[in-house]
Parts: C-alpha cells; sequence; structure tokens
C-alpha cells in the first residue's frame, strides 16, 4: 500500500488532462443508467479494497464539519458544541469548519476511526464514487482521484465502461 499511495499523485497528475475531458463529455452527455454503473464499479472496488490499509484520505485531507455533524459529535464526547469547535476545529476561507491540523485528529495508530459511528458526513460518503448525479462532482474526483486508490480505480474502470 505504501508504494501504491508514494505513486498515486503522480499517476493522477499523469492521468488529470484525460480525465478532465472526460468529466467534462461526462457533464454534456450523461448516460441515463450512470448512476447505475457508478453504483455497480463502487461496490466492485471496495469489495476488493480495505480502507484500513490505507486511510490516507485521514492522513491527508480533513472533512468539512456540518451544523449537524458538530452537534452529533460533540453529543458523543458529552460537550457543548461550541466546546467540540474550540477544541478540534477552526473556520476556513469558505467559512466552513474544517479540522485544525491534518492527520485526523480522530485517527488511531491502526488507522481506525475513534468517532466512526458518529463521523461526519464528509467522511461516510468519502470517495463519493456512488454519489447520484456523480457528474455533478467532477471537481471533487479530480481531487480524490489524488488521494484516494479507489477513487483512481473507479474512474478508470469508468473510462472504459463509458465510451463517447
Amino acid at each position: 500500500m505504501e508504494e501504491i499511495l508514494r505513486d498515486l499523485p503522480q499517476k493522477a497528475r499523469e492521468k488529470h488532462s484525460e480525465n478532465k475531458k472526460f468529466f467534462v463529455k461526462l457533464k454534456k452527455r450523461p448516460p441515463k443508467d450512470l448512476d447505475y454503473t457508478m453504483q455497480e464499479l463502487h461496490e466492485a472496488e471496495f469489495d476488493r479494497t480495505d480502507c484500513l490499509t490505507c486511510a490516507n484520505c485521514c492522513k491527508t485531507t480533513g472533512p468539512l464539519f456540518t451544523n449537524a455533524d458538530v452537534e452529533r459529535i460533540a453529543k458523543h464526547f458529552r460537550m457543548k458544541p461550541s466546546q467540540f469547535i474550540d477544541e478540534f476545529l477552526r473556520v476556513d476561507e469558505e467559512n466552513d469548519y474544517v479540522l485544525q491540523s491534518v492527520p485526523c485528529t480522530f485517527l488511531g495508530a491502526d488507522n481506525y476511526c475513534s468517532i466512526y459511528d458518529v463521523r461526519p458526513k464528509a467522511c461516510r460518503e468519502f470517495p463519493h464514487t456512488d454519489r447520484k448525479k456523480f457528474q455533478q462532482i467532477s471537481n471533487l474526483t479530480l481531487k480524490n482521484v489524488a488521494i484516494c486508490p479507489a477513487a483512481f480505480n473507479i474512474v478508470e474502470e469508468m473510462k472504459k465502461s463509458i465510451k463517447f
């Protein structure tokens, strides 16, 4: 896994232009069965991929925390939401709550999340490759293929299965 993660940013850069062109076409003419296709590709990849061997998303990026996330996680810690924000979060340039630092405070050395059952929505949905109307999040996906080996593989398989 270390080798895959080491090579991933370079592989993503090499594929960036190709992926960008593909997503432009996908946005203009999404196949009728795109959501179904993406669900299949996502499930097939995650049948092969164990996130606990990687956790690169948790090590290199931080999720956005919605107000509902803050409320839920603060309750889990028996804290007031304002205490949780003060201790763990900051407001970014887009006025969103994000972690004060990465790797994620809640990631253990064993790659397990200490708040897995109450984790933020962004974490639950990452890498967003099974999302409905997938073509609408192409910019996010272009970023995620450089972070998540599974997202990279899903996009590569998607390009093979959807011919333009």
